[in-house]
């Protein structure tokens, strides 16, 4: 690791205050000063050694955001399916942990936790959009597909054993600058009877999602974090790695909260965390999301939260480099919404022989882009 790594990872544990937090610094900040050339009351009197240091807790809190954080930055933003609105500043926080990240975790710890039993299924239900590359008259036209799938995954074990998987096709969208193709609108509304989940999962131990599993990780940020950096160590982008596997451990993925609360701690302390103060997920709620740029593939990775209760909402890919994407910049390539988690005994009976069931998985939007 070299020095401006070093640097850059330094003091990364200490929560940065969000923008209320600041206002209220700033306004105790002013009162005292005020208070300064005030005449003294009975009532409002002070010793000379209590103000100065609220003072000082005042200032240090203003410098430790200054040197820690914030630079601002407003990017173009293409809503799918309308004319460009500007996109919410993106607040950069390189050192300082995310302070919607440290809300998550804060509150983790209050919500009741599922507790599934060895042969049971954690089910879900999202919906999600991601785009759709095919041939039409002999050219390569792409949309947006809009789907809502339900997937029954086992406690224990690897979600291709045993995971069953039913989808229906929503409304599709048009990919932005390019027309909806016909074969789009053919699709709307067929489903996919509950099919097994297929294919080989070739992923390293370390990178199981199954609850069994996660369930046996740390509850510290620190043993979290070198579990989120393992066989990263060479990696010039392992960084955006990390972030990716923060994405697979929570969506389609159910952990313990003590798990979960440590996962957003050190989630939080990855260089290169931004803010995005307005974010929406695949089902239009809308929330405040934490993101990481991805320099080399030209998008930005979203995990998106509930302003208020910062449960977690889903998350999006959005462009912000049009030549390395091959997208216009703002555009937004994938979305997810987790809609509903909950423990089920066993999933559906699968209606479709194995052998003639079509190949089916959720498109995964944590792969690096």
């Amino acid at each position: 690791m070299d020095e401006m790594t070093q640097l850059d990872r330094l003091r990364s544990e200490v929560p940065r205050p969000d923008r209320t937090e600041l206002r209220a610094e700033e306004r105790r900040l002013l009162s005292e000063i005020a208070a300064l050339g005030a005449a003294p009351s009975p009532r409002r009197a002070r010793r000379p050694a209590d103000l100065r240091r609220n003072l000082r807790l005042s200032l240090g809190t203003s410098v430790l955001v200054g040197a820690g954080a914030a630079t601002v930055v407003a990017l173009g933003f293409v809503d799918i399916g309308s004319t460009p609105r500007p996109e919410p500043a993106v607040r950069v926080a390189p050192v300082a942990m995310s302070a919607v990240l440290q809300r998550a975790a804060d509150t983790a710890s209050a919500r009741d936790d599922l507790r599934p039993r060895p042969g049971q299924f954690l089910a879900y239900e999202l919906q999600v959009m991601s785009p759709v590359k095919l041939k039409e008259g002999g050219k390569d036209v792409r949309y947006l597909d809009r789907s809502l799938f339900k997937v029954w995954l086992p406690v224990e074990g690897s979600s291709l054993d045993g995971g069953v998987m039913s989808s229906e096709h929503l409304e599709p969208r048009p990919f932005p600058g390019e027309p909806l193709p016909a074969e789009a609108r053919r699709r709307q509304g067929s489903a996919v009877a509950p099919s097994r989940l297929t294919g080989h999962d070739i992923r390293p131990e370390y990178q199981r999602t199954d609850y069994a599993y996660l369930s046996r990780l740390p509850t510290d940020s620190e043993g979290m974090r070198e579990h989120l950096y393992r066989g990263l160590s060479r990696d010039p982008l392992a960084d955006y790695k990390a972030w990716g596997s923060v994405g697979s451990m929570i969506t389609q993925a159910y952990m313990p909260s003590a798990q979960r609360a440590a996962l957003f701690r050190a989630a939080g302390t990855i260089p290169g965390v931004e803010t995005v103060d307005e974010a929406e997920d695949a089902a239009g709620r809308d929330g405040v999301a934490v993101a990481m740029a991805n320099r080399l593939g030209g998008v930005r990775h979203e995990y998106i939260f509930d302003r208020v209760t910062y449960l977690y909402l889903g998350e999006r890919v959005v462009v912000t480099d049009a030549a390395k994407a091959g997208a216009p910049a703002g555009t937004l390539l994938t979305s997810t919404a987790q809609l509903k988690v909950e423990v089920a005994d066993s999933a559906p009976e699968v209606t479709v022989p194995d052998v003639n069931a079509p190949e089916v998985t959720v498109p995964d939007v944590n792969a690096p882009r």
